[in-house]
């Protein structure tokens, strides 16, 4: 059963809250001081993110800081592809690089996922489970299969993911082939980060939005669909968030499609036609404006009633609208904290 004591996880089964539950997107990263401090001892990105003594600490400091209502694990989705043998490293001012998939044999040559591989992540997840406030809920996640595939295609994040696109045009039954692999890989990853503390998983589809209508069904939504049903065939209890950025106007009924608990909702949704087009019954998250955070004052003021209002009569997660940015000042975030909470006039 559901731990109801914790006010993240009473959204999912309560009537509607008097203040929102609240964590952000990437709420352990640059902008905390001693996240850079901590970051700047380890050579790179990847060496950060398997090393648990740094990935717990990164994990607590934002709780310990801003008291959020969650604690989300700090990784990364592309452990997944390194899960694989397909080695992720991150080159500074760059992001994310790994060899590109071409060509269907690239595919076939993948090697077995190893879930040993990320033990790491495991022992992080142990660590800050016994170490988190016992009202705060703790989140584990993955990448969505599209987002996985569009990266080890192009071998880099693109602005329109058409390598991906134009790969799964060419080579259908192959690209099949990558998004079943990492299907499969991400239902083993999600229920072992449950048995190691999680109590809510979250898929990120960051690049949902690009995808055209056909699909966007294919590709974003069945997979999810998949993941879900694997994680709940193995631990019903668990919570799953899908994020499908971007997903607009595929967004209704979205949820009960792949059956996930709750609906992230991203930046660039007017948030006006979203609060009457989606099922009351579903719990949606997000959706503030991460620029807005970094303005602060009463346009950060507006917003944050603006997003509360809009969704007043949902089961509503608040979050921002994608991950918090590297500038934003501290005190804007203790501004939000303190309005969501109803602390602040």
């Amino acid at each position: 059963m559901t731990d109801t004591t914790k006010k993240f996880l009473k959204v999912f089964e309560a009537p509607i809250p008097d203040s929102p539950p609240m964590w952000l997107m990437r709420q352990a990263g640059r902008y905390l001081p001693e996240y850079r401090q901590i970051r700047a001892t380890a050579p790179s990105f990847m060496d950060f993110c398997w090393n648990p003594d740094l990935t717990v600490e990164a994990t607590l400091q934002p709780i310990r800081r801003f008291g959020f209502d969650a604690a989300i694990i700090f990784s990364d989705i592309l452990v997944v592809p390194d899960a694989m043998g397909h080695k992720v490293r991150f080159d500074t001012g760059e992001g994310p690089r790994m060899e590109a998939i071409t060509t269907p044999d690239g595919v076939d040559r993948l090697g077995e996922f190893k879930l040993s591989h990320l033990e790491p992540v495991f022992e992080a997840l142990r660590r800050v489970k016994s170490a988190l406030p016992a009202e705060t809920a703790l989140i584990g996640f993955c990448g969505a299969p599209w987002t996985i595939a569009s990266y080890m295609i192009a071998g880099k994040g693109t602005p329109d993911q058409a390598p991906a696109r134009g790969f799964a045009y060419r080579h259908p039954a192959a690209f099949q082939k990558l998004i079943d692999r990492i299907v499969d890989a991400s239902i083993v990853y999600l229920n072992e980060q449950i048995k190691n503390g999680a109590e809510v998983v979250q898929i990120f589809d960051s690049w949902a939005g690009v995808l055209p209508a056909k699909e966007f069904e294919l590709w974003c939504e069945k997979p999810v669909a998949r993941i879900v049903a694997g994680v709940k065939a193995v631990n019903p209890q668990a919570k799953v968030i899908a994020f499908p950025r971007a997903a607009h106007t595929s967004l209704p009924g979205f949820g009960d499609r792949v059956g996930a608990d709750a609906i992230g909702l991203d930046t660039s949704l007017n948030n006006s036609w979203a609060s009457k087009a989606l099922s009351k019954n579903q719990v949606v998250q997000g959706n503030l404006d991460p620029l807005v955070l970094i303005a602060g004052g009463d346009a950060l003021r507006r917003e944050i009633d603006f997003v509360r209002e809009s969704y007043q009569d949902f089961r509503h997660i608040f979050n921002l609208g994608h991950g918090i940015l590297p500038e934003t000042p501290i005190e804007n975030v203790e501004l939000l904290v303190a309005r969501v909470r109803g602390k602040l006039a």
